[in-house]
């Protein structure tokens, strides 16, 4: 499934994004939130899986005022992503994330409503936008910002999935604990996996964990099955 380039207006000029139709042309919508890597394309093949699924699916290049890029093929891609993400301001980086849910709530393809999925650096915005803006479900995996913005937390009335790894070394599990007493409520689900690091779904054998990508990503389409059903 092939993206198609677009833009998303904001106040200082036009973002560039990418959007991904499903079969059937139409279906609610998913802004999908980027890692430090950028729309890389790990995050491109899950917006084809997504769309797969019957999702209009947007995935705006938050690094657009940034300078530089990341080679996913360099030894240093890590550096790279760490250094574009020190770039960005992340009140504006929220907000040009709650344009594209704005954006993508406009286009005529989007039948239904429309949520919020990020991993890593793009979980932690997701929650923010969902805090912030109307948005109808919120998936965020392993939110690198989350610990840091926990007083947001009565602000997201979305039905929310969070995934987190027991091994991550960068959100340990005293962490995920204090996350999941900020961020309890009927209509949200917490799973841990166990053995799994940070980043665990991105298919880089630096992060990869086969089976926790496995069952977070079953775990993910059930519940926008039931929360924002195609």
């Amino acid at each position: 499934m092939t993206a198609a380039t677009t833009t998303v207006r904001v106040p200082d000029g036009d973002m560039p994004a990418h959007l991904w139709l499903p079969p059937s042309g139409t279906g609610p919508g998913l802004v999908l939130l980027q890692e430090i890597f950028g729309v890389s394309g790990y995050i491109r093949s899950r917006a084809a899986d997504l769309a797969a699924l019957g999702y209009v699916v947007l995935a705006p290049e938050l690094y657009w005022r940034a300078e530089g890029s990341v080679d996913e093929s360099s030894e240093e891609f890590l550096e790279q992503g760490m250094a574009l993400a020190a770039q960005l301001d992340w009140e504006t980086t929220v907000a040009d994330a709650a344009a594209s849910v704005g954006a993508l709530r406009s286009r005529p393809e989007v039948a239904g409503g429309v949520g919020v999925l990020g991993f890593c650096f793009g979980g932690g915005v997701a929650f923010n936008v969902a805090a912030v803006t109307d948005v109808d479900v919120l998936v965020a995996y392993y939110g690198s910002a989350l610990p840091q913005l926990l007083g947001l937390a009565g602000s997201v009335s979305a039905p929310s999935l969070h995934h987190f790894g027991t091994a991550d070394a960068y959100i340990p599990m005293v962490t995920v604990e204090e996350i999941r007493t900020a961020v309890a409520g009927p209509e949200v689900e917490l799973h841990l996996h166990d053995g799994a690091g940070h980043a665990f779904d991105n298919p880089n054998p630096l992060f990869h964990h086969e089976r926790a990508s496995a069952d977070a990503w079953r775990l993910t389409t059930e519940f926008l099955a039931r929360r924002l059903p195609v």
